[in-house]
């Protein structure tokens, strides 16, 4: 897996999983030196990629050093500053898209949003995992994903990521077996969370259950008075991003071949919402 280690007091993930520099956290004290400090990093490890999630504040300084926005989020900080996704590519080819890929976004883009509202039926159980679900949610995550850019079908990832309060975890369950999962990342000082890590057991797709776990989370993120829920969704996942649609979420940009996810780098979609 790539790994997740701090320049200055920024955060980033980086390695040849992704072949790319994904910068998770910035602090503007770092503003000087980081963007350079990232295109050196690529340069020593040949990485193909350069994504950063910054306040539009920084923006100047990276488009500056070539960097081009692939996607933004209104509001993102707090309410208060928008955040834009900053790309810098290295190579011919990591930023080609196949045009039949953009053919279905613009086709889900362009149909009506679903706006029935159903209940969970009744044999499913919905609520927050706990620290004794790790295994068997790492065993859902296993057989869902052959890859995936960040390390949830490690128990001690899950563990670890519950324990500090940086994600909390939603499953849906048939008789006590886990079906299905989710996670909101946690950003408590800027009041927004990723809807992320959606999983469900090959059997139990079409009924839903992405959008009753989507709906639960965002209710628990309105309890805690977060502002601005966001997601980035896989393009070669369309029923995932028409998911977020029917819920209300706003498309606001596309990060190309951005990720390694379901054994190949693949790009995804940005959605946003304010609640």
């Amino acid at each position: 897996m790539d790994r997740i280690e701090k320049i200055g007091n920024s955060l980033i993930q980086h390695g040849q999983f992704n072949n790319r520099i994904y910068l998770l956290k910035f602090d503007q004290r770092d503003l000087a030196y980081l963007p350079n400090q990232l295109n050196e990093l690529a340069h020593t490890n040949n990485y193909t990629k350069i994504i950063a999630k910054i306040p539009e504040s920084a923006q100047p300084i990276f488009l500056m050093l070539g960097y081009t926005p692939e996607a933004h989020i209104p509001d993102f900080f707090d309410g208060n500053e928008d955040a834009f996704f900053m790309v810098k590519y290295f190579g011919p080819t990591r930023s080609i898209i196949p045009d039949n890929s953009l053919s279905a976004l613009a086709y889900i883009l362009n149909i009506p949003r679903s706006k029935s509202f159903q209940t969970l039926p009744e044999e499913f159980t919905l609520e927050e995992t706990k620290l004794h679900h790790a295994s068997e949610m790492a065993a859902v995550y296993r057989q869902v994903f052959k890859t995936y850019p960040f390390p949830i079908i490690d128990v001690s990832y899950l563990e670890e990521t519950m324990i500090e309060g940086k994600v909390m975890y939603f499953g849906i369950w048939d008789k006590g077996k886990l079906v299905g999962i989710s996670s909101a990342e946690l950003d408590i000082t800027n009041r927004n969370a990723e809807m992320t890590d959606f999983a469900v057991l090959p059997e139990y797709r079409g009924q839903k259950l992405a959008s009753f776990l989507l709906q639960n989370m965002e209710e628990k993120m309105k309890d805690l008075k977060f502002k601005t829920l966001y997601t980035i969704a896989r393009l070669n996942s369309p029923g995932m991003s028409k998911t977020f649609i029917n819920l209300g979420y706003h498309y606001s940009g596309l990060l190309k071949n951005n990720t390694n996810i379901s054994g190949q780098i693949e790009s995804m979609n940005v959605f946003y919402k304010r609640i």
